[in-house]
């Protein structure tokens, strides 16, 4: 079981968020569909606290996969299936057997700044098929705002991710607003977290609503 300091840090205030979100549908079961869920310890920790939520783990990490096994056996999880590989960057007919309209929720947390621009659009072009109507896109990171990144610790660790690798970066959230419009989803809430991460909330309209 891998453990992520940072997951352990900010997992109970991205379930709240995830929790306050989902409570108007909490009366039915949701199937949600987590994308690069790394070690398992978000996923595993939302899974008791959201027991009317199904949870899809997926990573394209074989290491990360076999610790959300390795997690889902410790805890006897009962609401977490196995995980799969799943690649946002393909075509969202190769996301590991998903069907279109599938799922209530995608969340996607600390992926899209270790992303390409190519993964974004992937995760955009995914989530407005998968989702059903009304659906919700959840991602959690840091961004950049209209192509300013504020404060200089987010500069900082903007450059550092780019170090990595050159195609990394804080996306944009105004450019994420117009993924999002390309693919019949509106961006709702911007929800402030601590040091500086944001939870973006997105929402797959109805068709009457994209007229």
């Amino acid at each position: 079981m891998l453990l992520s300091p940072l997951a352990e840090r900010n997992w109970e205030d991205l379930c709240l968020v995830l929790e306050e979100v989902l409570d108007d549908q909490s009366h039915r079961q949701l199937f949600a569909l987590e994308l690069g869920s790394g070690t398992g310890q978000h996923v595993i920790r939302f899974a008791p606290k959201m027991p009317f939520v199904t949870w899809q783990p997926s990573d394209v990490n074989e290491e990360s996969r076999d610790s959300i096994k390795a997690y889902i056996a410790a805890t006897h999880a009962k609401n977490v299936l196995q995980p799969v590989h799943l690649d946002a960057s393909e075509p969202w007919e190769k996301w590991a057997g998903l069907s279109n309209n599938s799922c209530d929720v995608v969340v996607a947390i600390n992926l899209l700044q270790y992303s390409s621009f190519k993964t974004a659009q992937g995760v955009f072009n995914g989530a407005g098929k998968i989702l059903r109507q009304n659906g919700l896109l959840i991602t959690y990171g840091v961004y950049a705002i209209n192509g300013i990144i504020t404060p200089s610790c987010n500069e900082h660790l903007d450059a550092e991710i780019r170090k990595k690798n050159p195609e990394w970066g804080l996306p944009d959230i105004d450019v994420l607003r117009q993924l999002a419009f390309g693919r019949e989803m509106r961006m709702e809430r911007i929800i402030e977290m601590e040091e500086f991460y944001k939870c973006l909330i997105f929402r797959k309209l109805e068709k009457n609503q994209t007229a």
